[in-house]
């Protein structure tokens, strides 16, 4: 039951995140694994890119459980720890991204009560013709190093771009 309620405040305050970005990716759950009797959780979610047709992320987090919060505290936070893995999925169709450093951010949702974010971000190599995916959180302050990357090299690849491909 504490888990359903949750899962609606969550699932509430992303439906707003969505309304305000509403460029952004979302997510579908299709895993969730348990790993102990606290009621700690793995989750796995399939994220489309929504400006790069064909390519799939799957990302993986962890979700404390009701009995873990109460024993260790910080009620409303959840760890920053993501993995993050992306293919293609069918034939790739690039939109308008953005080719700049620091790339773009296509996907964030919350796993704190207010100011924690997973967040995955999208950078093209040109150089290399090669999408790059990082899975990381942001925080307000306290950032953490903990991060995950994945590639979908385009190399080869029948790619269509909207825009004309970056010379």
């Amino acid at each position: 039951m504490q888990g359903l309620i949750r899962r609606k405040l969550i699932g509430g305050t992303l439906a707003a995140w969505l309304v305000v970005g509403a460029g952004a990716a979302v997510a579908q759950e299709v895993g969730k694994v348990g790993v102990d009797w606290l009621g700690n959780d793995i989750i796995v979610e399939a994220i489309k890119d929504p400006e790069v047709e064909g390519v799939t992320c799957h990302v993986s987090y962890f979700d404390r459980g009701v009995i873990d919060r109460l024993q260790k505290g910080n009620w409303f936070e959840d760890p920053s720890d993501s993995s993050i893995s992306c293919r293609q999925t069918g034939p790739i169709t690039i939109g308008d991204i953005d080719m700049s450093e620091a790339g773009e951010e296509v996907f964030k949702q919350g796993i704190s009560l207010i100011w924690k974010k997973q967040v995955v971000n999208r950078i093209y190599d040109k150089a290399n013709e090669t999408l790059i995916y990082l899975s990381h959180s942001r925080q307000v302050q306290d950032g953490s190093a903990k991060m995950s990357v994945t590639t979908v090299p385009l190399y080869g690849q029948n790619v269509v771009w909207t825009n004309r491909k970056p010379k």
